[in-house]
């Protein structure tokens, strides 16, 4: 009969290890996502495609590989034509825009949430941005 408490130990002891290793893995690769985006010319853009490459073979970026791959291709292009940029007051503008498909009532409320008020919860990583705003009926 075999010793399952050793072998349990030793499962629990290879699953620590890797668990550890893949953490230090995406500490480094996340670290050097955040430096590469920190630089703005030809040079930096190619060392962000590196890092975020190297994010998307590891299986790092949540999302499948093809597709990551695809956007940081698509992301150093951009890159390379001036055209990408890591804008705030941007993104907040595109937010507002979105609203406007919206009937009245309804693009009221959205342009108030993305302005801050209510409350938001969630993340990218969670799968996305909630927000939340409680207005009275009207009726």
């Amino acid at each position: 009969m075999p010793n399952y408490r050793n072998l349990i130990n030793s499962a629990a002891t290879y699953f620590h290890r890797n668990a550890a290793r893949q953490l230090l893995l995406a500490l480094f690769l996340s670290g050097a996502t955040w430096a590469a985006m920190a630089a703005a010319n030809p040079q930096d853009a190619n060392a962000r495609y590196q890092a975020e490459r190297a994010a998307c073979i590891s299986g790092q970026s949540n999302q499948p590989r093809a597709t990551c791959l695809r956007e940081a291709g698509a992301a150093l292009q951009e890159a390379r034509r001036g055209r990408l940029q890591d804008d705030s007051a941007a993104d907040s503008q595109n937010a507002l825009l979105r609203c406007n498909a919206l009937p009245p009532d309804d693009k009221d409320a959205c342009q108030r949430r993305i302005n801050g008020e209510g409350t938001t919860s969630g993340s990218v990583l969670e799968g996305g941005l909630l927000r939340e705003l409680t207005v009275p009926d009207r009726k």
